[in-house]
């Protein structure tokens, strides 16, 4: 009988008065990157779930999810100097992010833009303002990085 007590306190207990947890937000381990055989697949497959997502807050999941990918596939290619894919893939970012609807940017979306901008500063820090991008058989193209990165963060204000 002592234990059937026991028991109920500890389960009205647990009901009663629940745990929080708190957690920051996490941008994602980078996906396929660029040169990968599965990456062509992976960003096919990414456009075929836009339709799936269809309502606002499945919407609103999606496309920062799709910004946050990107943002990482961004921070990886700057990292290992591929400058243009990473200019590509910042822009993949930035455009995910302008379909997220202002009603619905709460404190989650202010979390992770804060995560943003703080890779987003980071990579000022680090890169060069321009790199002149040499193909071998095309014109040579200059890569604004510095003006990519500070509108990137402009949009995340």
């Amino acid at each position: 009988m002592l234990k059937v007590i026991g028991s109920l306190i500890l389960f009205l207990a647990i009901l009663f008065f629940p745990a929080t947890a708190d957690a920051a937000y996490v941008l994602p381990y980078p996906s396929f990157m660029p040169g990968n055989k599965l990456y062509r697949v992976s960003r096919f497959i990414d456009e075929v779930k836009r339709y799936w997502y269809w309502g606002n807050l499945s919407s609103y999941r999606y496309y920062l999810g799709q910004s946050d990918k990107a943002l990482v596939e961004a921070k990886t290619l700057f990292e290992y100097g591929q400058y243009l894919l990473a200019i590509n893939a910042l822009e993949r970012s930035n455009a995910a992010l302008q379909h997220v609807s202002d009603s619905l940017k709460g404190a989650e979306f202010i979390e992770a833009m804060n995560e943003h901008k703080k890779v987003i500063g980071r990579l000022l820090g680090e890169l060069p303002e321009e790199f002149i991008w040499r193909p071998e058989r095309e014109k040579p193209q200059t890569l604004r990085i510095h003006e990519e990165l500070n509108r990137a963060l402009l949009l995340r204000q």
